[in-house]
């Protein structure tokens, strides 16, 4: 038996499906009752009053799963009556309170189903009667389908291995190409009988893109497109997906997928990133679980990115979406701590004129306009003498300036976030940069540094052009070389018509 780890679902995704009917009143189901579920599951050999767990998929697989009914066992059978105008159906399972006996089954609003479970045959030995029996025992057969397919793709990797010539490695290749195909068939077909059932929308959902065989010609119909296979997939990617379905919320599909797009098939430039974003948010808009996922995956993506720029996303969003009432399953408070992160963020967006700086020099003691200093670029440098990180890269960001950066019309302006008139000092002339660099610090806390530039952690690099607009942020002595080359690069294209 498989082992199944239950988690805790965070407060920000708990959420029940609700209808997309538009009515005030509740939608009635069969036999004028509410919509909802019965299941009747019959498990020869269980010990009277055992719990069984009626548990589903929200997004995600890989062992995530989340309770959402529970009921005892009295003469080896467990009923479950749930009435619940707002439920949707999904990729659900009955686990046993060991913890470790369980199948999956697809439940749909209404369904008035008959399980009975034979625990030796698992998750084969199952009965189906009554409302949604049909379809599960095609989901059955499908799952047994799928078996076999693995179990004959894993005897071909053993031919595979024993394969003595070409011959013989072209001879299992094209046995693999085969079953393939056939499983696919297998698949369509199931699709094609089933329209408009769950089962045909997870099975769509898992359909991928199948690339055109052949040469593929540029607009010019001469030069061959080498991009063509990665540009009809990435076109292509979703088409199987219905995001006006919120039961494929409940599947473990829709996590994997958000995460192979958006990782494997968009570039990651802050334009190219807001706009599928803002793509998938229109696909599922006038849902309830699918946009509340989407919102809440796109959000924390965007927010936790390392590319330099994408966090700008953030802002986009909590403007967009937060900020026009759309988190409906945020309380208030909740609320405006997206609000108050956006705010912080959004003086120091890539493209806006960075906020001033106007500090004393912890060296002369004179005070510092950063708005003033004169340079073709400017690094802002906000770092701490008691961050380790900050005592690696500071004299690595010095290398970097005197073999490279000097030479570009760069000049750097830090600020101390921590230390004292003494500390501080004393770090500087260790490394040398006392008098290279303008080095200032907020004693008195008056500039609202961290506000404007989302300082939370050190270091944190800004490069500037010669009119202080943010051209890259979060930066490091390994690539602020790099961003220079590429504005120039492109402004010099855009000089030439080029962009």
């Amino acid at each position: 038996m498989k082992k199944i780890i239950t988690t805790v679902l965070s407060f920000l995704l708990i959420s029940t499906c609700f209808a997309q009917s538009k009515s005030k009143d509740a939608p009635i189901g069969v036999n004028g009752n509410m919509p909802g579920y019965q299941i009747s599951l019959k498990m020869p050999g269980v010990h009277d009053d055992s719990m069984v767990y009626l548990v589903h998929y929200y997004g995600k697989g890989g062992g995530t799963i989340y309770k959402s009914d529970s009921a005892k066992f009295k003469k080896g059978i467990a009923k479950f009556n749930h009435h619940d105008s707002f439920f949707c159906g999904g990729s659900y399972m009955l686990l046993l309170s060991d913890g470790k006996t369980f199948f999956e089954f697809l439940l749909d609003r209404n369904d008035n189903i008959e399980i009975e479970a034979n625990m030796n045959e698992l998750p084969f030995g199952l009965k189906f009667k009554g409302t949604g029996a049909d379809e599960n025992i095609k989901f059955l057969d499908y799952q047994r389908y799928a078996k076999e397919y693995g179990e004959k793709q894993q005897g071909l990797l053993k031919e595979l291995k024993e394969a003595k010539s070409k011959a013989d490695t072209n001879e299992v290749r094209k046995k693999g190409d085969k079953i393939a195909k056939e499983f696919a068939d297998y698949r369509k077909n199931m699709i094609k009988d089933n329209k408009g059932t769950l089962l045909s929308a997870i099975l769509s959902a898992l359909e991928k893109p199948e690339v055109p065989e052949g040469d593929h010609f540029l607009a010019d119909g001469k030069t061959k497109d080498s991009t063509f296979g990665y540009k009809y997939y990435k076109a292509h990617f979703w088409d199987g997906f219905n995001f006006q379905d919120d039961r494929l919320i409940y599947t473990p599909l829709y996590d994997g997928m958000l995460d192979e797009y958006m990782n494997k098939m968009v570039v990651p430039w802050t334009d190219s990133v807001q706009h599928e974003c803002d793509m998938l948010l229109k696909k599922v808009k006038g849902t309830r679980d699918l946009f509340h996922y989407t919102l809440w995956w796109t959000t924390r993506f965007v927010e936790n990115s390392k590319v330099m720029g994408i966090s700008d996303v953030f802002v986009h969003l909590v403007e967009q979406y937060y900020m026009k009432g759309d988190a409906f399953w945020l309380t208030p408070d909740e609320l405006q701590k997206y609000y108050d992160r956006a705010r912080k963020m959004a003086p120091n967006v890539i493209g806006n004129i960075a906020p001033e700086l106007k500090l004393p020099n912890v060296i002369t003691k004179k005070e510092e306009s950063m708005m003033n200093t004169k340079a073709k670029y400017t690094l802002v440098v906000f770092y701490s003498p008691n961050c380790g990180h900050c005592q690696h890269e500071l004299p690595a960001l010095d290398s970097a300036y005197e073999q490279v950066l000097k030479d570009k019309g760069v000049k750097v302006f830090t600020v101390s976030t921590e230390g004292d008139d003494k500390t501080i000092p004393e770090f500087l002339v260790k490394n040398k940069l006392d008098k290279k660099w303008i080095n200032t610090w907020d004693p008195e806390h008056t500039s609202n540094y961290h506000n404007n530039y989302d300082v939370y952690s050190t270091p944190t690099i800004y490069l500037l052009d010669d009119r202080k607009v943010i051209l890259g942020k979060r930066l490091d002595h390994t690539n602020v070389g790099s961003l220079i080359d590429a504005t120039e690069r492109k402004a010099r294209d855009k000089a030439a018509g080029k962009l």
